[in-house]
């Protein structure tokens, strides 16, 4: 992917917001989480390529949120990637017993996410990120259902990458690695949103994943 111009697009929750700004803001534009570390590793190394990096992530969105504001937020952009991470407000409903979880949508309105985004942008690359979720103090009540939840999830993310030919970013593993090394909220504070490090952590597999393959950004 060498063409100048190239926008790359970031969706998903609250990790992925990261308190980004809502104007034209070019300090804030990009929040203070993994998009703006991939983009200002990305933008340094290539400043050539004029590449335009887009954060569209908003806080507490399940991938139905996210669905629900696809054309406005990722369809009408026409970006050459784009880059999604969600699950754990999904799992967050249903394990604490909210009437956002009375059902389980997470698995078909995924697809349906990426069915319309193959039939409207079948040009664009698509990178799918693992849900994870981190043993803190936080999430200890309920911990064995956090963990099965997003497992799940995981396991469907990784279906639907390979059957809509899109790169799969794994996280859960390296966060579980890292945890063994520093303890759990060193890298994810309250097992859901990430520290510094940990957002360091997802940017780092991210352009493993996606500068080691046939979509490699140069």
């Amino acid at each position: 992917m060498t063409k100048q111009g190239r926008t790359i697009l970031f969706q998903g929750d609250s990790i992925t917001d990261g308190n980004r700004g809502r104007n034209d803001d070019l300090n804030h534009i990009l929040g203070h989480g993994y998009a703006y570390i991939i983009a200002a590793r990305l933008g340094c190394e290539l400043p050539d390529r004029q590449l335009h990096f887009v954060n569209r992530g908003i806080s507490g969105n399940r991938v139905s949120d996210i669905y629900a504001r696809w054309n406005e937020d990722a369809i009408s952009l026409r970006p050459d990637v784009i880059s999604l991470l969600a699950g754990i407000n999904d799992a967050g409903r249903i394990v604490r017993g909210e009437p956002g979880g009375a059902s389980d949508r997470f698995a078909r309105v995924y697809r349906q996410l990426l069915e319309e985004t193959r039939e409207t942008l079948p040009e664009a690359a698509l990178v799918l990120c693992e849900p994870f979720v981190v043993r803190t103090a936080e999430r200890e009540a309920h911990w064995p259902q956090w963990r099965e939840r997003v497992d799940a999830y995981a396991r469907i993310v990784r279906e639907l990458a390979g059957e809509f030919g899109a790169l799969f970013v794994p996280l859960q593993e390296a966060f579980d690695q890292a945890s063994a090394r520093s303890g759990e909220a060193y890298w994810v504070w309250d097992g859901v949103h990430p520290t510094a490090a940990g957002h360091h952590l997802i940017a780092e597999r991210w352009l493993s994943v996606v500068q080691r393959s046939p979509i490699a950004i140069t």
